[in-house]
C-alpha cells in the first residue's frame, strides 16, 4: 500500500517492533489515530490486530461495524427468535430472505478459505474487552446505507440490482479465488453489490464514499489520546482523505425522500382497472363486463397461485392465492404475499428444529426450498412477484379489448 500525501502520517511501523505493515498513523490535535487496514478473509489479519491490539495498548478501539452487524455478530443465534408471523405483516420477508442468500455466501466463503469473513472485527472486540479499550462502533447503519443506494436508484436500476444480488448470491455453487482476493480489499456488502455499483456511479457514492467520511469522523471522535481503527483496507485512503477535517455526518443519516409515484400507482392501477371494468358495461353490455372481471380472475390468480408452487407450497396456500390475489391487486392496503405466506405459516409452521436447521439446510437449492422456513420467504415473494406479473397482463389485455 503507498504512503500517503499528509506530511504528518508516519511510516507503516519501526524496525523491531512486531506492528503490522498495513498500519497508518495520523498525528491529529490532542490524538494519535492508528488506521489498521485489513482483509476480511485472512487469518493474518486476525493476528495484524492482536498485535497491533497489545503493542498499542490503545484508549478506543473503531470497528468497521454499527449496531445492527456488531448484534449480529455477537448474538448469531438472535435471528432464531423471530416471529414469522410478524415478519410477514411487517413486509420484511425480502429483506430476510436476502440475509439467508448472504448467509449462504458467507458459510461457503469461510469453507473455502478456513476464516469467517469479519473475523478480525471479532478479534477486535475482544481486544478491546481484554484492554478495557472503549469499542466504538464507526461504520453508518447498514440499514440507512441500503436506503440510501435503494432510494437513489431508479426503477430499472432497482430491477437490475436485485437480479444481481440474487444471481451472484445464489445461483453461484462455488467460491473463486478472484472472489475471495476480492473480499480481502472489501467487505461483503460491497462485494455484492460490485457489480451494479460499476455500472451506477450512485452506488458507489452511497456504498462506499460516504461510509469512508463517515468512517473518519467516528475515528476522529473517539475517545482518548491512542486510537486504533481496524477497517477494510479498501477504506484506508477514503479515510486518510476526510480524518484531517472536522466534517458534519448528519446530512449522510439522512433516508431520500419517498417518491409519490409508486403511492399514485399503488392506488390508480386498481381505479383504472375498476373503471375499464365499469366502462365495459356501459360500452358492450354485461357480457363484455363478466368477460373482464373473468378474465382478471383467472389471469391474475393463475400466475399468483403458479408462482408461490414453484416454491412447493401446501395446496391450501396455492388455492388461497388463487383465491385472494384477485382481490388484493385490487386494494393497496394488503399484498397477495402475505394472504399466501400467513397460509403457508398456517398449516406448515416452522418447528424450533426447523430454525435451528437452517442455516445448513440453505447452503444447497434444495435445501433452501425444502426448510420450511425459507419457503415461506419464497411463498411471500414469489406470490407477490406472480401478482404483478399477472395485474400487468391481465390490465393489458382488458384494456386492448376496447380498442
Amino acid at each position: 500500500m503507498q504512503q500517503t500525501a499528509h506530511s504528518d502520517e508516519s511510516p507503516p511501523g519501526t524496525p523491531g517492533t512486531a506492528l503490522p505493515e498495513t498500519l497508518r498513523t495520523v498525528e491529529l490535535p490532542e490524538k494519535t489515530v492508528h488506521i489498521l487496514g485489513t482483509a476480511h478473509v485472512s487469518q493474518k489479519s486476525v493476528e495484524d490486530v492482536r498485535s497491533a491490539s497489545e503493542i498499542l495498548r490503545p484508549d478506543a478501539i473503531c470497528v468497521e461495524l454499527c449496531s445492527s452487524r456488531y448484534q449480529a455478530i455477537v448474538h448469531r443465534d438472535a435471528w432464531q427468535k423471530m416471529n414469522i408471523f410478524r415478519v410477514i405483516r411487517e413486509n420484511k420477508a425480502l429483506f430476510l430472505l436476502i440475509q439467508l442468500i448472504l448467509s449462504v455466501f458467507y458459510r461457503k466463503i469461510a469453507e473455502k478459505v478456513g476464516v469467517q469473513p469479519g473475523a478480525e472485527m471479532i478479534e477486535a472486540i475482544h481486544q478491546a474487552e481484554a484492554g478495557q479499550a472503549r469499542l466504538v462502533l464507526a461504520d453508518r447503519d447498514v440499514n440507512v446505507t441500503l436506503k440510501r443506494v435503494w432510494g437513489y436508484l431508479g426503477f430499472w436500476q432497482k430491477l437490475k440490482l436485485l437480479f444481481q444480488l440474487l444471481l451472484s448470491l445464489f445461483a453461484q455453487d462455488d467460491v473463486d479465488e478472484d472472489l475471495i482476493e476480492e473480499l480481502k480489499n472489501k467487505d461483503q456488502l460491497e462485494v455484492a453489490m460490485d457489480s451494479v455499483a460499476k455500472s451506477f456511479p450512485q452506488v458507489k457514492k452511497r456504498l462506499i464514499d460516504e461510509r469512508d467520511l463517515y468512517l473518519a469522523q467516528k475515528i476522529r471522535e473517539a475517545p482518548g489520546p491512542t486510537v486504533l481503527a481496524v477497517v477494510g483496507a479498501g477504506h484506508v485512503q477514503g479515510i486518510l482523505k476526510h480524518i484531517h477535517a472536522d466534517r458534519d455526518i448528519g446530512p449522510l443519516l439522512r433516508l431520500p425522500p419517498k417518491s409519490i409515484l409508486p403511492v399514485v400507482l399503488k392506488w390508480a392501477i386498481p381505479l383504472v382497472i375498476l373503471g375499464l371494468i365499469i366502462l365495459g358495461f356501459f360500452t358492450g353490455g354485461t357480457e363484455h363486463s363478466v368477460q373482464s372481471m373473468a378474465i382478471w380472475v383467472l389471469v391474475n390468480g393463475t400466475f399468483s397461485a403458479l408462482a408461490v408452487l414453484l416454491a412447493l407450497a401446501h395446496p391450501l396456500t396455492v388455492l388461497s392465492t388463487f383465491l385472494a390475489a384477485p382481490l388484493t391487486s385490487l386494494n393497496p392496503t394488503i399484498a397477495a404475499g402475505w394472504v399466501a405466506g400467513l397460509v403457508q405459516a398456517w398449516v406448515k409452521k416452522p418447528t424450533v428444529a426447523d430454525v435451528e436447521l437452517l442455516p445448513t439446510t440453505v447452503t444447497s437449492i434444495k435445501g433452501f426450498w425444502l426448510n420450511p422456513l425459507s419457503r415461506i420467504l419464497l411463498v411471500v415473494v414469489l406470490a407477490n412477484l406472480g401478482s404483478s406479473l399477472g395485474t400487468f397482463l391481465a390490465g393489458s389485455w382488458i384494456a386492448a379489448r376496447f380498442f
